[in-house]
């Protein structure tokens, strides 16, 4: 029995919510594969693939591209976004690159530079057959 958090009925696994950041100042090579929640702050030269969330803070920044559920950015990306429910640029985005969503926010400052594609169904995204 979990001291904290719920309880789950007997037989089921507990779903595990996840949270990974490369901190700021942390430069980090390769692609990166998440099933969670990853935060930004710092720099990945490489894809992210399969993210339920991915946050880009002001400072962070990605030289890849990006398949994720939901992605808020602040910082800057370079390479194509594939956000299969919805993406939200902030004040401070840069997004270098085409973007494939069904919701898109972007308030009066953030920059996109590439084709924006709004899709009615969820972007399809396929977390385990993505190869490096």
């Amino acid at each position: 029995m979990p001291l904290f958090g719920p309880r789950t009925p007997a037989g089921e696994q507990p779903r595990a919510s996840t949270l990974s950041i490369i901190a700021s100042g942390m430069v980090v090579t390769g692609d990166v594969r998440c099933d969670g929640v990853l935060r930004i702050d710092g720099t990945l030269a490489g894809r992210i693939i399969g993210a339920r969330q991915l946050v880009v803070t002001p400072g962070g920044r990605i030289h890849g591209d990006v398949t994720a559920d939901e992605i808020v950015v602040g910082g800057v990306i370079d390479g194509n976004v594939h956000a299969s429910t919805r993406l939200e640029l902030q004040e401070s985005a840069v997004v270098n690159g085409n973007i494939e969503t069904r919701a898109f926010v972007v308030p009066e400052g953030g920059q996109v530079n590439g084709d924006i594609r709004m899709v009615a169904g969820a972007v399809e995204q396929t977390r385990t057959s993505n190869s490096p």
